[in-house]
């Protein structure tokens, strides 16, 4: 869990890991139990890659700084086009607002659906 005092230094920390990388960051955001990143990759990284180092390098910042701290081990990625940026940033820095209409699980669940993702409930969340 995300400590609510430390929420705003991490997707800050996390930012400064993606500029390392040279990501572009649209937005950071998310709730004591997860975090939503709009980022936007360089032809030349994998997302995958990019996404490790994002978790590594954050998760032992967090372990420092308020004890033991990890992420979970998967993550879900979507495309975005330009012409959806602006919504999908006001939706990251609405996170508390959205989620109580909806849970983080339910919503995880209906972009996979909304994507035509094909999942086994029984993995998606451990």
């Amino acid at each position: 869990m995300i400590p609510a005092q430390m929420k705003e230094r991490l997707w800050a920390y996390t930012a400064g890991i993606c500029q390392h990388q040279n990501i572009f960051v649209h937005a950071i955001g998310g709730m004591e139990d997860h975090i939503h990143m709009l980022l936007q990759f360089p032809a030349t990284l994998m997302v995958a890659d990019a996404i490790n180092k994002i978790k590594v390098n954050s998760s032992g910042w967090m372990s420092r700084e308020t004890g033991r701290f990890a992420w979970q081990q998967g993550y879900g990625g979507f495309g975005v086009s330009k012409s959806n940026i602006a919504a999908v940033v006001r939706y990251i820095q609405n996170q508390e607002r959205h989620h109580r209409k909806m849970t983080f699980e339910e919503e995880f669940i209906a972009l996979l659906k909304k994507h035509g993702i094909e999942y086994d409930p029984r993995y998606v969340f451990g």
